[in-house]
């Protein structure tokens, strides 16, 4: 183990102290994570995730891909789920070395035609590995492209709720980023947007089905809000309802899940992004591994993702480990940022 890792697991274990016992006492009872089991599976699905990186691929075993490769991605340069891959490695506090933010550099396609969501991921994973989306600079270019502005620039009329919400948390990383002239919209005019694709049911869907259960969507949304700051009445109406539909759906493990159907089918990645959105807002931060959203709930959804951690670092049932490893060690690093009051998208 080096000393970084080493470094990581004692911050991991000091700040989760307060959730050593592995359940409450009482009759609102719930399993919650303990710190070792914390402490051991963020170990292994962090050092799979660094494999991953350094041998640029989306997994480790069976069919896998590049993780960056601009012929293999044309729109994009990078694998679907990259960002979300990056910030939970920076979120853990990995050092990116010269040669992985080359990587990002050579491949990375940004062209005239660029959708709002990908540049939206395109920032946040510039950012995520140290470098400037206000001065980007492709490898082997001397000026800079200023992936902010023109991300502010792009139109996201045409985009689904959880692609405005995805450009919504990036343009709010940092407090250095500046909204240009002519941009198509600002942070308050689309949580506005945000809020009024709100479903009857008070969540969200990424094809704004009305009476569908989303969870994934739902906490994207609720992340982007949060980190948008528009604490207008009705934008905080809007959260206050998101979460309470966001509670509904928890499942009596702690976990939340896709619904098709009518039948609920409970995952990591659908449990990460709900963690993500918990951690984002101080009044539901508790809800990760402290406390219960709703009667009938056992565990919490930090204990309940942790359970889908092999021993190998990888997720059990991912769609791909590029996703699965990305939001989990996101979701835990959302959370320690957190417990000091932080976001984990804020990146100066």
């Amino acid at each position: 183990m080096n000393k970084l890792t080493k470094s990581i697991l004692t911050s991991v274990s000091a700040m989760l102290m307060t959730v050593a016992l592995t359940t409450s006492v009482g009759a609102a009872s719930i399993h919650k994570a303990s710190s070792a089991t914390i402490h051991r599976r963020t170990a292994l699905t962090y050092s799979y995730a660094k494999k991953m990186l350094k041998e640029n691929k989306t997994g480790l075993s069976g069919k896998t891909s590049s993780l960056f490769n601009r012929k293999l991605y044309s729109e994009t340069g990078a694998a679907s789920g990259y960002s979300d891959f990056l910030l939970g490695l920076k979120g853990n506090h990995y050092k990116f070395t010269t040669r992985e933010k080359n990587l990002l550099r050579k491949n990375l396609v940004i062209k005239s035609s660029t959708t709002a969501a990908t540049l939206a991921n395109a920032v946040m994973a510039v950012q995520a590995m140290g470098l400037n989306a206000q001065n980007y600079k492709p490898y082997g270019h001397m000026t800079g492209i200023n992936l902010v502005s023109r991300l502010y620039r792009t139109s996201v009329s045409n985009q689904t709720a959880s692609s405005q919400a995805e450009t919504l948390i990036a343009v709010s990383m940092s407090s250095k980023f500046k909204r240009p002239s002519h941009a198509k919209f600002s942070k308050a005019s689309l949580s506005s947007r945000l809020v009024k694709v709100q479903l009857k049911n008070h969540g969200w869907t990424y094809n704004n089905a009305q009476g569908a259960k989303d969870a994934d969507t739902t906490s994207m949304v609720l992340t982007g809000l949060s980190r948008g700051k528009s604490n207008t009445g009705s934008i905080e109406s809007s959260i206050q309802k998101g979460q309470r539909f966001l509670y509904s759906l928890v499942q009596s493990n702690g976990a939340f899940g896709y619904t098709f159907n009518g039948k609920t089918t409970p995952n990591a990645n659908s449990t990460a992004e709900a963690i993500i959105a918990l951690s984002n807002n101080s009044t539901t931060k508790k809800y990760v591994n402290v406390s219960a959203m709703r009667t009938g709930q056992k565990a919490t959804p930090l204990y309940a993702m942790m359970t889908y951690v092999n021993k190998t670092g990888s997720i059990k049932n991912a769609t791909s480990q590029l996703y699965g490893v990305g939001q989990v060690n996101l979701a835990v690093a959302a959370y320690k940022a957190a417990l000091k009051g932080q976001s984990v998208y804020s990146i100066n």
